[in-house]
């Protein structure tokens, strides 16, 4: 594959994945039977503003993005659209999809949209434009303080929820079911969408990389 291929490719990936990244948030959001923990968070702070959740979304992945800057993280092309293109996608597939009501209809959403998470998560990571926002907070918190991935990302996504029920954001089983399938999900699929040819070939999964602050060892 030449380079202009693979650049391109890169590029398709990264905005096919921060997309469906937002599509599939959206998806757990109708379904009503939990969220991820940062969309807890984005669901608890729109019920208190007033503002959609997409739009909440673009606003804490700003606010996470500044708190790079004391912790010299720097940001790369998907970091900024992460900020961006996830809470668009989040709102425009929400103006689509009907409500949800039926437990019938309310799981399938709920299964569809973890498995898109994962597959988003493995395309706009292995596009290798930088990682999103939240992300990188985990693994500026790791070099920083020396403490491991796991226990940064822990720590921080424990608050995350924590704040978020108490604004009014959703807590269920489907907040579970996220946290135990979307490290083996995502594994999966960075392997699926590989780039040849990048930096470093295929992901490496350790702990001082973005992908390691997704996918917990």
């Amino acid at each position: 594959m030449s380079i202009p291929d693979r650049l391109g490719r890169r590029l398709v990936q990264l905005y096919a994945g921060l997309a469906l990244y937002g599509a599939s948030s959206a998806l757990l959001v109708e379904a009503g039977l939990g969220l991820e923990p940062w969309g807890v968070l984005h669901q608890g702070l729109a019920e208190l503003s007033g503002l959609t959740i997409g739009v909440v979304s673009i606003i804490v992945g700003a606010v996470v993005l500044l708190l790079w800057i004391p912790l010299r993280q720097r940001p790369g092309l998907g970091t900024v659209s992460n900020v961006f293109v996830v809470g668009l996608a989040m709102d425009g597939t929400l103006a689509l999809v009907p409500d949800a009501r039926a437990l019938a209809v309310r799981i399938p959403l709920l299964v569809a949209g973890i498995l898109l998470n994962g597959a988003a998560t493995g395309l706009y990571i292995c596009a290798r434009f930088g990682p999103g926002p939240r992300d990188g907070l985990m693994t500026g918190l790791h070099r920083r303080t020396g403490r491991s991935i796991r226990l940064m990302r822990t720590a921080v996504e424990v608050a995350v929820v924590a704040t978020g029920f108490l604004l009014g954001g959703t807590v269920g089983v489907g907040t579970l079911l996220y946290a135990v399938s979307i490290g083996p999900l995502a594994q999966l699929f960075l392997r699926v969408f590989a780039v040849p040819g990048t930096a470093g070939g295929g992901p490496v999964m350790s702990g001082g990389t973005p992908e390691g602050a997704i996918l917990r060892p």
